[in-house]
């Protein structure tokens, strides 16, 4: 009466790789998620066809006079030049205060911070404070800065609320990005002799800098299209004077492009509808750009590398 002996691991691998047998639940699986992909894409085609038909009159007749009017009660005449500006200085602010911030956290949590139960605490928090809702953040703007500081419903206010919602993301990106580099490069530059701030500096930064300007691009294309904060923080209340100068702009009332359409949609004259539509078109033209720019310059630091 012979033995008999189980197959090893190598003639399973084999026999797996001549196909035998026929796993149906893969198959399954497979068709499912390329159904959820297919019905994602169709709901969201359908959803851009409907926005751009609608804003066709506005930007077929009209595209430069509505781009470079101001905000009006008469939809002839009303257009999203203050929105544009607005929204611009806003990304400008939130770029200027979140990106050092969070490269410099992110820097200092890998590759100065030890691994303590509070720095494990701080991450923790961090990745948690990125899932938060962005309405969270507008209350958070409305009770300290604008009734706790009184710095009021200002541009300024609109800024730091933007730039707090997305601290935590920038901080993930630039952290993920560092986790990237190998630790030979690390080595290798402290083994001839490299202070730990020439070799972040010199050789972890620029290697990490495709994924920390991708992540941080995102993060502002993101602010660029919130509503929710901005609500809250007094820019639906607000229009935007474009004659002022800088510091006038800053510490006065303003608007941005989510809050715009926010405002169109509930007026009871339907050619705002067309006016909203032209407007969701042309936030989503700048959201497209920004990530275009994105993916411009991570190609060109990953071709210099």
């Amino acid at each position: 009466m012979s033995a008999t002996t189980s197959p090893s691991a190598s003639d399973l691998v084999a026999l797996r790789l001549r196909g035998g047998g026929f796993d149906w639940r893969s198959y399954v699986l497979h068709g499912a998620m390329l159904l959820a992909m297919v019905l994602a894409l169709g709901i969201l085609i359908v959803l851009l066809a409907d926005v751009a038909v609608r804003a066709l009159p506005v930007l077929t007749q009209r595209p430069i006079e509505f781009l470079t009017s101001d905000l009006s009660s008469r939809p002839a005449r009303a257009g999203i030049a203050q929105g544009l500006e607005g929204s611009l200085l806003l990304v400008l602010f939130v770029a200027v205060l979140a990106m050092p911030i969070g490269v410099g956290a992110a820097v200092y949590l890998e590759e100065y911070a030890r691994d303590t139960r509070v720095t494990r605490f701080v991450r923790t928090n961090i990745r948690n404070l990125a899932g938060v809702p962005a309405i969270v953040y507008g209350l958070l703007g409305l009770a300290v800065f604008v009734t706790l500081l009184g710095l009021g419903k200002i541009l300024i206010v609109g800024g730091l609320t933007l730039a707090i919602l997305v601290l935590p993301i920038v901080v993930i990106t630039t952290s993920e990005a560092l986790r990237a580099v190998p630790a030979s490069i690390r080595e290798a530059a402290l083994g001839v002799g490299a202070t730990r701030w020439e070799m972040v500096r010199s050789h972890v930064l620029p290697y990490a800098a495709p994924g920390i300007l991708t992540g941080t691009i995102l993060s502002l294309a993101r602010a660029f299209g919130e509503t929710a904060p901005l609500l809250m923080v007094g820019a639906v209340a607000g229009t935007f004077s474009a004659h002022g100068g800088l510091i006038d702009q800053l510490t006065g009332s303003y608007t941005a492009l989510p809050t715009i359409v926010f405002n169109w949609v509930g007026q009871p004259q339907d050619e705002f509808r067309s006016l909203t539509a032209a407007t969701i078109v042309v936030l989503v033209a700048v959201i497209l750009l920004v990530n275009g720019t994105a993916i411009v310059l991570r190609n060109r630091y990953d071709r210099r590398w």
